[in-house]
């Protein structure tokens, strides 16, 4: 039997992955990863009018469903549209993030309830809405888009940090938990990447936040599809449970 060819292991040709936050950022940079690599693609996002437009521009191997992931309801929705519409589910990729910041002694529980809901109840969610349907796929895995912050001293940003550090943990525990069905679950952890939620910094923290990496630059969205489409096709096919830090260096090991 002849060992697959190196790039073959990365070919997704007939998965369907579920990319939240996939309209715009790391969300697109991934959903137009995917569809060269083969994959049907579920991009949700808030809002209905960038779904449509990225469904249509990129072709019908892409669904667009207009989801927000504080509602649990769209979350389910989310989950039997995709599978209702191609088939199944072999990967989930959750990325959509909420980056309300507030500092220590204001938090509100308005803001909290919010914080939480996006970045750690909706994914944990989607993920079990998904399962039945990774439990029938003969290549599941889950990608969870945490955030170097969860490493670090994140002053003014506890909320968000905390919720990523959250969704690391259940990253590890849902790798064991799930292993015995054949599903995969990893994180990938981006550093300072030019997206629109950096872009609303002042420039100079823009500035410092490039400069807190050894590399002194941001990323490029795009910088992250080469670790997410490791963690989620063939290719990293024995591993799980792991947090991939793709950071330019800016968490000291």
């Amino acid at each position: 039997m002849q060992p697959p060819a190196p790039f073959d292991q990365f070919d997704m040709t007939g998965r369907t992955v579920v990319v939240t936050g996939g309209t715009r950022g790391i969300g697109l940079a991934l959903t137009e990863a995917y569809v060269a690599a083969g994959a049907n693609v579920v991009v949700a996002s808030r809002k209905a009018e960038a779904c449509t437009e990225v469904a249509d521009r990129l072709g019908p191997q892409v669904l667009g469903v207009p989801t927000h992931m504080g509602d649990l309801d769209d979350v389910a929705a989310l989950a039997d549209r995709a599978a209702a519409h191609f088939g199944g589910i072999d990967v989930v990729v959750n990325n959509a993030a909420n980056a309300l910041a507030q500092s220590a002694g204001s938090f509100t529980p308005e803001a909290w309830t919010k914080s939480f809901d996006v970045n750690l109840r909706g994914p944990v969610f989607l993920v079990q809405a998904a399962l039945p349907h990774l439990e029938r796929s003969e290549h599941a895995a889950v990608l969870n888009v945490i955030s170097a912050g969860a490493f670090m001293f994140s002053a003014g940003l506890s909320m968000y940090a905390a919720g990523k550090a959250a969704m690391m943990s259940f990253t590890r525990s849902l790798a064991a938990e799930l292993a015995p069905q054949g599903v995969r679950v990893n994180a990938l952890a981006p550093g300072t990447v030019n997206t629109d939620m950096v872009r609303n910094n002042p420039p100079e923290v823009q500035e410092w936040m490039a400069r807190a990496a050894i590399m002194n630059r941001l990323a490029d969205p795009t910088e992250m599809v080469g670790p997410a489409l490791l963690l989620t096709s063939d290719a990293g096919s024995f591993i799980t449970g792991q947090v991939l830090l793709a950071d330019g260096g800016m968490v000291p090991h």
